[in-house]
């Protein structure tokens, strides 16, 4: 690990301050961050701790949504009484990511910022990495690919976002606040994150210096057809092979509003818009599930190792909105 300067800001104006030096990062939990320093994969030159801000509330909104403070912990957020009875799908989300003791430091900002798992990322000894190493190419699109993306990859890059929460997010049309050099904007959640194209390096679409300060959630009625449905490896502390964020609404028996999100198949939470609008306006039955998620598997483009993945994500698809399609 390489030296850096650290600095502990005293409040938002003074964090963006120091956010916006070269090579300087934000660090709340430091989960991923400290991890990836520690294997070279990361290189700040500057920490500024932002664990003091006053960023950790869960708020009501007068229109009856949410206001996620930054900096609130993942193990907060999922067992905070607004969020398990509004929005428990992103309870079960949070819960189903890694660890309780990592949960219980990592940061709701921190987890939006996740890095991928790909292994040709997160160890150096590979040189061929486009995100690590811009124009170094990648080792994943002829290496050991089973990890990895199913949709909106390129060839510059194929890995996958690892985060749980954020597929919760997506679904549930969540909008991030940022504060930064040029003041404070609103970004929708489902143009936070990039996909790869010819810049792999860039996660986000943050700006220099920007600070994520909150997530806003609009009011849902989806709560009492939602789940979280994670197939991986093994039953815990693994990352998702396919995951999926499902919710509907029903009016005497028609669905009136469908979400479906998607983990562990491209570099940002995958929203199938075509299946939610296939399912919007029609009875709910096995066979309007059926097809309507057919089109899951036309829009992908596997590689060589993680075939079994376009049915797999099929399959999950349509058992996680049978499951809510079916509750009492």
């Amino acid at each position: 690990m390489q030296a850096f300067s650290y600095e502990r800001a005293t409040d938002v104006a003074s964090a963006v301050r120091a956010g916006q030096q070269a090579g300087a990062r934000y660090i709340g939990g430091g989960t991923n961050l400290l991890d990836l320093m520690k294997s070279g994969v990361e290189h700040p030159v500057a920490l500024v701790d932002i664990t003091q801000l006053p960023m950790a509330a869960v708020d009501e909104t007068a229109d009856g949504g949410v206001v996620i403070g930054s900096l609130v912990r993942n193990s907060d957020l999922a067992d905070h009484p607004i969020i398990r009875t509004r929005y428990p799908l992103l309870s079960e989300a949070l819960v189903a990511g890694a660890s309780g003791q990592l949960r219980n430091m990592a940061t709701v900002g921190g987890n939006l910022l996740q890095r991928t798992r790909c292994y040709y990322f997160v160890d150096p000894a590979f040189t061929m990495c486009n995100k690590r190493v811009p124009g170094s190419g990648c080792g994943a699109l002829e290496g050991h690919n089973r990890i990895h993306a199913i949709y909106g990859a390129s060839d510059a890059c194929i890995a996958t976002n690892p985060s749980d929460m954020n597929v919760a997010l997506a679904a549930l049309d969540a909008t991030v606040r940022v504060t930064g050099p040029r003041g404070e904007r609103r970004i929708a959640f489902a143009d936070f994150h990039r996909l790869p194209g010819s810049v792999p390096e860039r996660d986000t679409t943050l700006e220099a210096g920007e600070l994520i300060t909150a997530v806003e959630l609009p009011p849902s009625r989806l709560a009492a057809r939602s789940t979280y449905l994670k197939v991986r490896d093994r039953a815990s502390y693994a990352f998702a092979l396919v995951s999926v964020a499902a919710a509907l609404d029903l009016d005497n028996g028609t669905v009136t509003d469908a979400r479906v999100a998607l983990g562990g198949v491209a570099h940002k939470p995958w929203r199938a818009r075509e299946v939610e609008a296939a399912l919007v306006g029609k009875p709910f039955s096995a066979d309007h599930v059926a097809a309507a998620s057919a089109s899951l598997a036309r829009d992908a483009r596997p590689y060589r190792d993680n075939r079994f993945k376009v049915a797999l994500a099929e399959r999950a698809v349509i058992r996680a909105l049978t499951t809510v399609g079916t509750r009492a």
